[in-house]
C-alpha cells in the first residue's frame, strides 16, 4: 500500500523539527542510562546493595501519605503471616 501524501513546506518544516527533538532526546536518555548504570556500578563497587539504593529511591519519589499507607498494609500482611519483628520474637 503506498500513499501520495504532500504536505505543506511548514508542516514538512516542523515535522523534521519534532523529528530532530526525538531524536536528541533520545540521545540525551541514552547518556542517562549510561551514567546511572555508571553510578549504581560505583555503589556497588564501594559495598551498596543497589537493589535496596533503587528502592530507597522509588519511596522518596513516593507521597508520604501513600507510603504510609502501603508500610500499613505491608506491616498487616506481615502480622498476619506471623513475619513481623512481633512474631519473630515470641517465638
Amino acid at each position: 500500500m503506498r500513499f501520495n501524501v504532500t504536505l505543506h513546506s511548514s508542516a514538512q518544516e516542523q515535522l523534521r523539527t519534532i523529528i530532530s527533538r526525538i531524536e536528541r532526546l533520545e540521545e540525551e536518555k541514552a547518556a542517562l542510562a549510561a551514567d546511572l548504570k555508571e553510578v549504581y556500578a560505583e555503589a556497588k563497587s564501594n559495598g551498596f546493595d543497589t537493589k535496596a539504593l533503587k528502592s530507597v529511591i522509588r519511596i522518596r519519589k513516593q507521597d508520604e501519605q501513600k507510603r504510609k499507607e502501603e508500610e500499613a498494609v505491608l506491616t498487616t500482611y506481615l502480622h498476619a503471616l506471623g513475619m513481623d519483628e512481633d512474631s519473630a520474637a515470641a517465638a
